[in-house]
């Protein structure tokens, strides 16, 4: 074209979850049977709505006023129950125009990120989960600056390595947290989180909290929102009701900005994000309706610890099928439902495989694994795909170096579950000593 169309960002967005997808659905073509662990999508791995929260969506759309815009924050009277349980649980205070509504959490990352001044850098977590990292790295048209998770200390963050990026790096305005976190399912001790609150008040800078797991804690770990730990520094926390209901296809996420007018810049920046939302108009009606209406449901809190008891078997079926297999690192889940595993350092190279019957499926898994710049932990999930038919993420998709995978525990039959895993224990043996 006759001048450069393209974002100084374009070539950071990237999203190897659904990536995967199109080489998985290519075998698939090819007669193999998948298995799908990318995607944190629970009704897709079998999670049934129960009858009475579909009846309360059934309800609500026979009110006219679910087919019609809502505020451009989002319906009030929705948020006025938001800030009420926040201010119930939490030391700050906040009010219904503290809290904005998104299509999706996606939504609210773009524009938290996207409306930043291009030089201003909000320091990630490594790994880190793509949205987070990829948006922030194209608002910026540069890589991601990180913090790193410890996988020798329960992917706990490493305050010493995160004050370091702070420190000699001027352009750092904000913290990214995401807890209980994703892709490594740690879950962080308070002292932590204060610890990263400190470093923003000592630094001036703001916290970006990602709390949409915060209610999906097991295996007796325990953690604070953010509203009981980010005393005056100004904050945006990221909700949302895709994982928890579970509702992904609602697309509905919000914002609740936490002392949003101690500083006059930080309150014109989410200005900013208010006004891009309304050109917008608004976020989705229907599910902002239903959401108080299904957690209020006297059946909510049995129906969500049901569903953690199942996450916390599964994290210790995982973990005890891989904790001693030689060549990796594991650490159990204790929230969200993901695991990460980390493959030793030196134990990948180039001439690692494994056996693939179907001729066409090992044709096209070695014209991928051929392919110039394929990482090493990428070659393992293609062949592990076309070896045994487990669909994994590639670590190093989450702006880590680590080599790993990341998997999900969402499986809802126990018994598949376990046999995914024992294959997957004995495609890591195999693939390693090759």
């Amino acid at each position: 074209m006759r001048t450069n169309i393209l974002h100084i960002g374009a070539g950071e967005l990237t999203y190897e979850i659904r990536n995967i997808v199109a080489v998985g659905e290519k075998l698939e073509e090819l007669g193999m049977k998948t298995y799908w662990e990318n995607i944190g999508d629970p009704v897709a791995k079998g999670e049934h709505m129960p009858q009475w929260m579909k009846d309360i969506v059934s309800e609500t759309v026979q009110n006219d006023a679910s087919y019609g815009y809502s505020p451009t924050r989002g319906v009030l009277e929705t948020r006025k129950f938001i800030a009420e349980q926040t201010n119930k649980r939490g030391k700050v205070q906040i009010g219904p125009n503290d809290i904005i509504f998104f299509n999706g959490l996606g939504d609210a990352i773009s524009k938290v990120f996207g409306f930043l001044k291009r030089t201003a850098r909000v320091v990630v977590p490594t790994p880190s989960y793509t949205t987070h990292s990829s948006a922030e790295a194209a608002h910026a048209g540069d890589r991601p600056v990180t913090y790193k998770l410890d996988p020798y200390n329960h992917w706990y963050p490493d305050l010493d390595d995160l004050e370091k990026r702070i420190k000699y790096n001027p352009a750092v305005a904000g913290i990214l947290i995401i807890n209980p976190d994703n892709p490594t399912g740690a879950v962080y001790p308070v002292e932590i989180i204060k610890g990263m609150v400190q470093l923003a008040k000592k630094y001036d800078l703001f916290v970006v909290c990602d709390e949409i797991y915060i209610n999906i804690i097991y295996n007796g770990q325990t953690t604070l929102p953010l509203s009981d730990l980010i005393e005056d520094v100004p904050a945006i926390v990221m909700r949302g009701i895709s994982k928890e209901m579970p509702w992904p296809g609602s697309r509905c996420g919000w914002i609740e900005v936490y002392n949003g007018h101690n500083d006059p810049m930080f309150e014109q920046y989410i200005q900013s994000i208010l006004n891009a939302k309304m050109l917008e108009v608004c976020s989705t009606t229907l599910p902002q309706l239903v959401m108080p209406r299904v957690v209020t449901h006297p059946q909510y809190q049995e129906y969500l610890e049901k569903r953690i008891k199942r996450y916390e078997k599964i994290s210790n079926i995982a973990y005890d099928c891989l904790k001693n297999v030689d060549g990796v690192l594991v650490n159990r889940t204790n929230g969200a439902f993901y695991m990460s595993v980390v493959f030793n350092e030196g134990v990948l190279h180039n001439r690692q495989s494994l056996s693939i019957e179907n001729n066409e499926v090992r044709s096209f898994v070695e014209s991928l694994v051929n392919k110039s710049g394929v990482s090493l932990d990428k070659r393992f999930v293609y062949y592990l795909l076309g070896a045994a038919g487990i669909c994994v993420v590639p670590l190093s998709s989450f702006a880590t170096d680590l080599q790993g995978f990341r998997s999900t525990l969402l499986e809802t039959d126990v018994d598949r579950f376990s046999k995914i895993f024992a294959v997957l224990a004995d495609s890591i043996e195999k693939y390693l000593s090759s």
